[in-house]
């Protein structure tokens, strides 16, 4: 075969490994397929994470514990992955995903590792814009390539390698390569931002946060793609003078999904819990058969998770009654009988006055038909009371099947999100203190409503 089309000396990289959380999970396997003009070499080894595999992560790749019990650590092959990696163009598809594993793991060893790096699926969406899907499963079945085992790293590695050639073979070489300089090339950044954040941020779901010197948060933002989106806020296209020159950091939550990165945007924001103490709901309580009246009440005394007949959440008692006055007057009932009125009852309200309300106030109206209207007026605002007997795990899996977070809520708190069964025991034994949050209650309570997360219920509250 003629190599002569080789500029760089290429290398292509896959890694299997436990989950998809770098910073926590370790490599399994790795392939590489070195390619320079000389020719191609292949390389691949089981490593042993020193931990344990997922059960969805064994039926994914078809490795287990038994395989890679007696595999090298990754400390045996650093040296060996080193010389192969270095002075080559870094191809892989997903590729901060491998590259940030890789660089992780020589982290560990104090072993600093940078490369250019060269993602097949945004060269993909390069050269064929046409197409919406760029998977590796959707490339191997549009391009006709032949796969031993997918999901194993050397026959993964083959993949990219095939597809490079059936590219050059369709596409115009000074397409690939400015399509190529495009992506592997480095974005500028503000001088007073680590250019290690480059390689840093991850291309995955969640949220970010930029920075100020003193750690104030300039900017939080939810993302599909926490690197792309975070530093497209210094290019010249979308520059904002401000961020440029304020930002020095950038914090950053990693996701599954949609619904982890909503709860790492509110994480992040690092709301003041100065707002939660005069939390207050309405609460429709029964005098005598069939007739309620609206009483206010602080979360401080009552726990609105488990609190039957909350209607509405209010940041202030001010705030409280004036949302409720706003429902009296738009459905005609009664200012006395709701409790916001100056006058008491047996005395005609000021919306009676007005011919707003029916006259219950000086008994026109039948008690108990007001108070089935004032259910009714309210019932939008009603909240849900915490369904489980215990808390839950709402369980998050990525699009490609490698990362699965473990939300773990109780009583409308979220105490925490982990990957590993071991760090789920360690959180139920240890809940932390959290108080109940609108916001969390609204994004929990309608991500459940939603039903497109698995919940698995975890046994007896423990949480406080």
């Amino acid at each position: 075969m003629d190599f002569s089309f080789i500029r760089d000396p290429l290398v292509f990289v896959d890694l299997e490994t436990t989950g998809a959380n770098f910073a926590n999970d370790r490599i399994l396997e790795i392939g590489i397929v070195e390619v320079d003009q000389d020719g191609v070499r292949e390389w691949s080894s089981l490593v042993n994470p020193e931990t344990g595999i997922p059960p969805f992560i064994t039926q994914l790749t078809g490795i287990d514990a038994a395989m890679v019990k007696s595999a090298p650590v990754f400390s045996d092959l650093a040296q060996e992955v080193l010389e192969k990696l270095s002075g080559k163009l870094f191809v892989a598809h997903n590729a901060r995903f491998d590259y940030s594993f890789l660089k992780r793991e020589f982290l560990r060893l104090g072993i600093s590792f940078r490369a250019n790096a060269l993602c097949t699926v945004k060269l993909s969406r390069k050269l064929f814009p046409e197409h919406h899907r760029h998977s590796l499963e959707t490339l191997v079945a549009r391009f006709g390539i032949s796969v031993d085992a997918r999901h194993r790293a050397l026959a993964d590695a083959r993949v990219l390698w095939d597809l490079w050639q059936r590219w050059h073979a369709l596409k115009d070489e000074a397409m690939i390569q400015n399509a190529v300089e495009a992506i592997v090339g480095r974005p500028q950044l503000p001088p007073q931002l680590d250019p290690s954040i480059i390689d840093d941020l991850p291309e995955s779901h969640g949220a970010y946060a930029l920075l100020g010197k003193e750690g104030e948060r300039l900017k939080i933002k939810r993302a599909s793609n926490i690197r792309q989106q975070a530093l497209s806020h210094f290019q010249p296209a979308s520059r904002d003078t401000r961020l440029v020159r304020d930002t020095w950091r950038i914090a950053w939550r990693e996701s599954a999904g949609e619904f982890g990165a909503r709860i790492g945007e509110f994480d992040l924001s690092a709301a003041t819990h100065a707002r939660l103490d005069e939390l207050c709901s309405w609460q429709l309580r029964r005098q005598e058969e069939h007739v309620y009246l609206p009483e206010l009440v602080l979360a401080e005394e009552f726990d609105f998770a488990s609190t039957p007949n909350l209607f509405g959440l209010y940041a202030s008692r001010r705030e409280a009654l004036t949302a409720l006055r706003k429902v009296v007057e738009a459905n005609n009932l009664c200012h006395a009988y709701c409790g916001i009125g100056t006058t008491g009852i047996g005395e005609p309200c000021v919306g009676f006055k007005q011919r707003t309300c029916r006259g219950t106030c000086v008994g026109k109206e039948d008690v108990s038909l007001h108070s089935a209207r004032l259910m009714s007026a309210l019932a939008r605002y009603k909240i849900v009371e915490w369904p489980f007997d215990g808390p839950v795990a709402l369980i998050e899996r990525d699009e490609f099947g490698m990362r699965e977070d473990f939300h773990v809520i109780d009583r409308w708190r979220h105490l925490g999100v982990v990957q590993r069964e071991h760090e789920l025991n360690e959180l139920l034994e240890n809940p932390p203190v959290r108080r109940f949050d609108p916001d969390l209650y609204r994004l929990i309570s309608k991500a459940i409503a939603a039903g497109k997360l698995r919940i698995v219920p975890l046994g007896p509250s423990r949480s406080k």
